[in-house]
C-alpha cells in the first residue's frame, strides 16, 4: 500500500555548495542548495555548453532528483540509482577524487555520494575546515 508523503520544502534562504567539474572536457558546474540540517534539498547543474540538448536534458534531471529529495529520497538511494549510468560524455574528471566518471551522471551521483552520503569521504565538520 502507498502511502502518502508530505514534501519537505527548503528555507527560502539556505547554505549551498557550488563545484566545478569536468567529464571528458565537457565543464559544468553543480550547486547543491541544503535544508537547515545540512542533507542535500536540491540540486542545479550548469553545463558549459548553453542551449545543447544535453544542458536540456541535465536540467530535467535536476528538477526530478531535487523534488525526489525534497518527498525524502536519500542521497544513498539515489546514487545507487544513477551511479554507473553509461553514456556520452564520459571519460577523465578535473576530480582526483573521482577520475574517471561513465558518464555526467555517474559523476554527480559519485560526487554526491563522496561529499554527502553515508560512507561519504569526509565528515560535516572536515568538509567546512577545507
Amino acid at each position: 500500500m502507498l502511502t502518502e508523503r508530505h514534501r519537505e520544502i527548503l528555507p527560502t534562504t539556505r547554505e549551498s555548495t557550488t563545484h566545478k567539474f569536468a567529464v571528458a572536457g565537457f565543464e559544468g558546474y553543480l550547486t547543491v542548495g541544503q535544508f537547515e540540517d545540512g542533507r542535500p534539498g536540491e540540486i542545479f547543474i550548469k553545463m558549459s555548453k548553453e542551449g545543447s540538448t544535453l544542458s536540456g536534458l541535465i536540467q530535467g534531471f535536476c528538477r526530478c532528483f531535487s523534488i525526489s529529495l525534497q518527498y525524502g529520497l536519500s542521497i544513498d538511494d539515489a546514487v545507487r540509482r544513477f551511479k554507473g549510468m553509461r553514456f556520452e560524455p564520459s571519460g577523465a574528471t578535473s576530480n582526483p577524487d573521482i577520475p574517471m566518471a561513465t558518464s555526467i551522471l555517474d559523476y554527480i551521483a559519485r560526487y554526491l555520494e563522496f561529499e554527502y552520503g553515508s560512507g561519504g569521504g569526509t565528515s560535516e565538520a572536515d568538509r567546512h575546515v577545507a
